[in-house]
């Protein structure tokens, strides 16, 4: 077994109070999706239709909490052709493109109770990650030379105890069952109690050429106990034990305009600005927060220090392609360089790191301005080969989607 790397501890504890982050005078152009849906499904994809890339999801209700629509909604979606009544049954599944609802306004996810079994989350395996050639920096005045590959290190079970804030992402594409990684991060509108979850665009959006995914649902601490592939299809552990944390279904989401218009699966195309958030609540009900739930959140920092002036920055995920099987969860702690892709887009974060496709959206920790831990970006790209990281530097419009997504379910 490879040695434990320690991680960036994190502020735990359901009553603690988290400084709240000004809300930037202009928040910056962005795309929502609402999401949450109900009916049981354990197959793959196969035979359904995909005519370009992914998109969104939509509607239904979850029997007890049931889900509202607003009539101008359903106009809308009407307007795709899409039948909130046949959504639960299986409708989702058509991935035709006049049914890929590309933009935010369009879009909802409704929660379709129990169809990410443990099944069906052990055997999602397929990633939206953005494989780049080993050197695509565009503006060398600006990249740092290429690191050195940084060997990926399980983190210490119960992975809770270690890094309580991270889980998986769980969705839906037209190619398959799909996985990414993700953090609780903390909402200064709801301090102690947050339902918002850091990812990246392109975990939640196809970007130029598609629309949103579909199903999306964040495990927190997924497969705890560190369980083998094999042992996981052996039936040795329960969902419990796979989902400890229970299940959580995106209500809302948002990820940046330029994302959208120019991102790609593959390629260094709109990766700057490939971070996204989203507001998530339990698919079985209950009373309690997401950050209740875990017993712990990060603080995001939109003004992290300059690349100079950071000692480490560690980076975690659940990496499943080869040679990782998607399953445990790894880190890798670096310190970070630059990399630029366009000489007009921001400077991005890179790390040495071997971990692979699945890893994306896991968040990177690093010290803030107060000197405590904070997210400060998230693993976007990464070359063919493995052996390093980029993730994006956090700036205004990172803050303003943050922000509006806080915005909309302050209390």
């Amino acid at each position: 077994m490879r040695p434990i790397r320690p991680l960036l501890s994190v502020r735990r504890g359901s009553g603690a109070r988290r400084r709240a982050f000004p809300v930037p005078a202009v928040v910056a152009a962005c795309a929502a999706l609402a999401l949450t849906a109900t009916a049981c499904e354990s197959d793959d994809n196969a035979g359904d239709k995909a005519d370009d890339q992914p998109s969104a999801s939509a509607p239904a209700d979850s029997g007890s909490d049931p889900i509202t629509i607003p009539d101008d909604l359903k106009d809308k979606l009407k307007d795709h052709g899409i039948d909130l009544d046949k959504w639960r049954d299986g409708a989702w599944k058509d991935w035709s493109k006049e049914k890929w609802l590309r933009e935010a306004e369009d879009y909802v996810n409704p929660i379709i109770k129990d169809l990410w079994d443990q099944d069906r989350m052990r055997d999602a395996d397929k990633t939206p990650d953005k494989p780049v050639d080993d050197d695509i920096s565009g503006d060398e005045s600006v990249t740092d030379p290429t690191p050195a590959p940084v060997q990926a290190q399980e983190v210490a079970t119960p992975y809770h105890d270690n890094a309580p804030a991270a889980g998986k992402l769980f969705f839906d594409t037209p190619q398959g069952k799909a996985v990414c990684s993700a953090t609780v991060v903390a909402d200064p509108a709801n301090p102690g109690k947050s339902n918002m979850v850091w990812t990246a665009g392109h975990c939640v959006h196809a970007g130029q050429q598609g629309g949103w995914f579909r199903n999306i649902v964040f495990v927190p601490s997924y497969n705890d106990s560190g369980k083998s592939l094999a042992e996981l299809k052996n039936g040795e552990a329960t969902k419990e034990q796979v989902a400890p944390y229970g299940s959580w279904w995106a209500d809302w989401a948002q990820t940046s305009e330029q994302w959208i218009e120019q991102g790609a699966a593959t390629g260094g195309r709109g990766a700057p600005y490939d971070f996204a958030v989203m507001h998530v609540k339990p698919e079985n009900g209950g009373g309690k927060s997401l950050e209740e739930t875990v017993g712990a959140s990060l603080p995001v920092e939109f003004k992290a220090p300059a690349v100079p002036e950071m000692d480490s920055i560690t980076a975690t995920g659940y990496p499943a392609a080869p040679p990782f099987e998607g399953q445990k969860e790894f880190s890798c702690t670096d310190k970070p360089g630059r990399l630029s892709l366009k000489k007009n887009d921001p400077t991005m974060y890179r790390i040495g790191c071997t971990m692979t496709g699945g890893s994306s959206g896991g968040g990177w920790v690093a010290k803030g301005q107060d000197g405590k831990p904070a997210l400060v970006s998230n693993t976007s790209i990464g070359p063919v080969t493995a052996g390093w990281l980029a993730g994006p530097r956090l700036g205004d419009e990172a803050k303003g989607i943050f922000s509006a997504v806080s915005d909309k379910f302050a209390k």
